[in-house]
């Protein structure tokens, strides 16, 4: 197979979505590997790194992507890659559908078959190509939700340590799972009081038995959020219905409730947020103001530690990437129903049914993709 990986285009996305060492295993199991020149420059690859590994060079997308028989990605397609994928062809990255009925449309419009890192399974029930990037994405939540918290950015102006004398910021965790836990560790590394709040008991026991007394946890009523939450310096939406869009956690009008200069960092945001004000935003331009609330909603967070992602993430696809590659799709998601599961789109039908739920889209279970292929 010819597996063909081009530079990312988001904008301040510096991530790859090839690393050398998967070239070189694509290489050694026989298989062909084209990659954009540049394209690992962000994640502190050189082009030489590649050849080294094997692959060969190519200047532009236009040639990756109309000779690649699968694509290997970090974001979604942008709308100048969409018209270069076509049927029959393999995508391989994160999609985030549920949020861009645009972003569908154009794929079902493609043919193409496009599988999603973020709703691929394992035997446990989790998200194992999700599970690197919701780590560094919630590792990061605090510490960009402590800069939106300096004066400067229009924050509160509250250190997250406190000093002596003057205590620690008000952090508000919704969300326990790996964003959540995560986010709340480094948190309470800082030296922040924090609340992780979560609808699911079993979680909170975890928690409760893992970390003791490094942060709180509370049940994730309506009102204890509220209440929670007009007390908070900073909430930290972390919470994931894996391929459907992200519920609503607050509306509007409890920004009224909160603390002026109070910091919402939305890491839902890929999937449409979680916060009824959020909006995508950029690493160029990361955070805006409504109603006195400073909001941080960049749509790719962990692209501001490209190297540390590039190589987390590659490590977690590489199998995967590998059983598509050695098998062809067919067999491989014959072979694996977890990867199935990352079945987006085949052949101009959608293949999710959570996707499809959330747009007002036909949709059919990638099982039946599977035996019309």
């Amino acid at each position: 197979m010819r597996v063909g990986c081009p530079t990312e285009i988001k904008p301040q996305e510096f991530r790859v979505g090839l690393t050398p060492a998967a070239a070189k295993e694509l290489v050694l199991a026989g298989h062909e590997v084209i990659v954009q020149t540049g394209a690992g420059t962000g994640a502190g690859f050189a082009d030489q790194d590649y050849t080294s590994a094997g692959a060969a060079l190519l200047d532009n997308a236009e040639d990756i992507f109309a000779s690649a028989d699968m694509v290997v990605k970090v974001k979604e397609p942008q709308a100048s890659e969409r018209k270069m994928l076509r049927a029959g062809q393999v995508l391989f990255t994160y999609l985030h559908l549920a949020p861009d009925p645009v972003q569908t449309r154009d794929l079902l419009a493609s043919g193409v078959t496009a599988i999603a890192y973020e709703t691929v399974t394992d035997r446990a029930g989790g998200l194992p190509l999700l599970a690197p990037m919701s780590e560094v994405a919630g590792r990061l939540a605090p510490q960009m939700g402590a800069w939106t918290l300096q004066k400067a950015n229009g924050g509160r102006g509250v250190l997250m340590g406190g000093v002596p004398g003057v205590g620690p910021a008000n952090v508000v965790v919704i969300g326990g799972g790996v964003v959540g836990t995560h986010a709340a560790r480094i948190a309470a590394g800082m030296g922040a009081d924090v609340t992780v709040l979560d609808l699911s008991l079993p979680r909170l026991r975890y928690l409760d038995d893992v970390f003791g007394d490094r942060f709180r946890t509370g049940y994730a009523s309506a009102a204890r959020t509220a209440e929670l939450v007009a007390q908070a310096d900073m909430v930290i939406g972390a919470v994931l219905v894996p391929g459907a869009a992200a519920p609503k956690l607050l509306n509007r009008a409890q920004l009224a409730t909160m603390k002026p200069g109070a910091a919402l960092v939305d890491v839902a945001i890929d999937q449409g947020g979680c916060f009824e004000t959020s909006r995508a935003t950029t690493h160029a331009d990361p955070i805006y103001e409504v109603d006195g609330i400073m909001h941080y909603c960049v749509a790719n967070m962990p692209g501001a530690v490209a190297r540390t992602s590039t190589i987390a993430l590659g490590n977690a696809t590489m199998p995967f990437m590998l059983a598509l590659a050695n098998k062809g799709w067919r067999q491989a998601c014959m072979d694996d129903p977890h990867l199935l599961a990352g079945l987006n789109t085949h052949a101009g039908q959608l293949t999710y049914p959570a996707v499809g739920e959330a747009l007002g889209l036909a949709a059919i279970k990638p099982e039946t993709a599977l035996k019309a292929a």
